[in-house]
């Protein structure tokens, strides 16, 4: 079986992937998958010394320059982030229905699209404890191909994929690959039905966790995590299905769940490093999840409250 590799730390999280910003009309909000993901673990392991860092590319432009800003702000490294002359930083328009439910259109030829497997990502390939990406910066030939050389360099490291399905920027080919360079998987119920559907994958008469399993066992993943809204996060490994309650926090207005899903696959790589049980992890994950779902934007300042069970 794949295994989850030992580590004793200090931690290096990277989201490897877009860097970009979420539009709401005329208001601008750090986001991108990796983006949130890494953030959201660096205030996880904030007091483990432990870091959460960003592999991507931005444009030399006002909302990279900002983008670099946010993440220092944050106390989070810029060094792996390449700037580009002739390429914008990456932006997506969002639209909100009345339920915080977003829809997406991504803007296209942006800088995360030329992402160069430089000897500086090399070296963070070849030292950190995690790496986190999905589908959606594969869209380019330039970046995907970075993408597969950083996850054959970090063999020893925790590989997860979020496969973050958007628009029509994925194939069978790009999931195919990105499952066989992984060990971990995370993706909720609607990618789960495309997945099965895109591999030919057997799923008629049955049932979700049946489905997960068959995906789990195809491609010798350690675990699975499976999101679902406000129902919460199912783990399966080879020998467990767990999931938890889900903790209810109070509504602010203008509230959305964007980011939510990656702030809880920040709860699952952290959990999974610190070797905690999987029951563990599924109450982090859950309760995450459900804080970052009731306010606005995707990378919100964690509570204390969260911070301490960790």
């Amino acid at each position: 079986m794949s295994h989850i590799p030992h580590s004793t730390g200090p931690y290096t999280v990277v989201g490897l992937g877009e860097a970009l910003f979420d539009c709401f009309g005329e208001r601008a909000v750090l986001g991108g998958a990796p983006v949130n993901l890494a953030v959201h673990a660096n205030q996880l392991l904030r007091h483990k010394n432990c870091h959460g860092v960003i592999a991507s590319a931005i444009g030399d432009d006002p909302l990279g320059e900002r983008l670099k800003k946010e993440l220092a702000s944050r106390r989070m490294t810029t060094e792996h982030l390449a700037v580009l002359a002739d390429l914008p930083t990456g932006t997506v328009q969002v639209t909100v229905d009345a339920a915080g439910h977003p829809e997406y259109e991504i803007t296209e030829n942006v800088a995360w699209d030329r992402i160069e497997f430089t000897d500086s990502l090399s070296e963070l390939a070849g030292k950190c404890s995690a790496v986190c990406f999905g589908t959606l910066a594969q869209r380019s030939p330039t970046s995907r191909k970075s993408i597969q050389q950083f996850l054959d360099t970090a063999k020893h490291a925790l590989r997860v994929c979020d496969t973050n399905l958007r628009q029509q920027f994925y194939s069978a080919e790009v999931i195919e690959s990105s499952l066989q360079a992984a060990n971990v998987l995370k993706l909720n119920e609607e990618e789960l039905t495309v997945i099965g559907e895109l591999l030919q994958l057997e799923s008629r008469n049955l049932s979700v966790d049946e489905q997960v399993a068959g995906i789990r066992e195809r491609f010798d993943l350690s675990v699975v995590a499976l999101t679902r809204g406000e129902a919460g996060t199912v783990l399966y490994s080879a020998d467990e299905r767990v999931e938890g309650k889900v903790p209810k926090y109070p509504r602010q207005p203008q509230a959305d769940s964007v980011g939510a899903g990656d702030s809880c696959c920040a709860a699952l790589i952290v959990g999974l490093l610190l070797e905690k049980p999987l029951a563990e992890i599924v109450a982090l994950a859950n309760r995450v999840g459900a804080f970052v779902a009731s306010v606005q934007g995707a990378t919100p300042e964690l509570p204390v409250e969260i911070l301490d069970r960790v």
